[in-house]
């Protein structure tokens, strides 16, 4: 970590980043009056933020099974010999695949992958025929999203 990012990093950058992380379509005056500080001077700090490349983009969160994709899974791939690389590039053409880790262990990687129906899943798997899959249907989500604060560093 940089100077520049541990200063941006004070008690104050903490509670923009909670807040944004909770609602990043918060406006910079109403983040001012929940941080305590104006409209510029959280504009100014969010855009540091940004340059330092601590926060690095905003999203919309989805309701998958509103838009048909009501079965979420992680798939656990082992490469087949000679093919980690090329495996791992193919990961990003496959549109179920929303998230992909290379990992340590007896994997290569994570999948986490939306599906329509079982028998779409059962063809996504058939997309890798030459790797070790290992499926697991998420049945629950206790933890979606947590909130990133200083007290995970420690």
């Amino acid at each position: 970590m940089t100077l520049e990012s541990e200063s941006l990093l004070d008690p104050v950058g903490w509670e923009i980043l909670r807040a944004l992380q909770e609602n990043a379509r918060i406006s910079y005056s109403e983040l001012g009056r929940q941080i305590g500080l104006s409209s510029p001077a959280i504009a100014d700090r969010v855009r540091r933020l940004e340059e330092a490349g601590i926060i690095t983009g905003y999203r919309a969160e989805l309701n998958l099974e509103k838009l048909g994709l009501p079965i979420m899974a992680f798939m656990r791939v082992v490469s087949p010999p000679g093919q980690f690389t090329n495996i791992g590039s193919s990961f990003t053409q496959v549109p179920e695949v929303l998230e992909c880790h290379r990992v340590t262990g007896s994997d290569d990687y994570i999948l986490k992958v939306a599906v329509s129906s079982v028998t779409h899943l059962e063809s996504l798997i058939d997309q890798f025929p030459h790797s070790q899959v290992i499926t697991l249907i998420v049945l629950s989500s206790p933890v979606k999203r947590r909130t990133v604060d200083s007290r995970i560093k420690n």
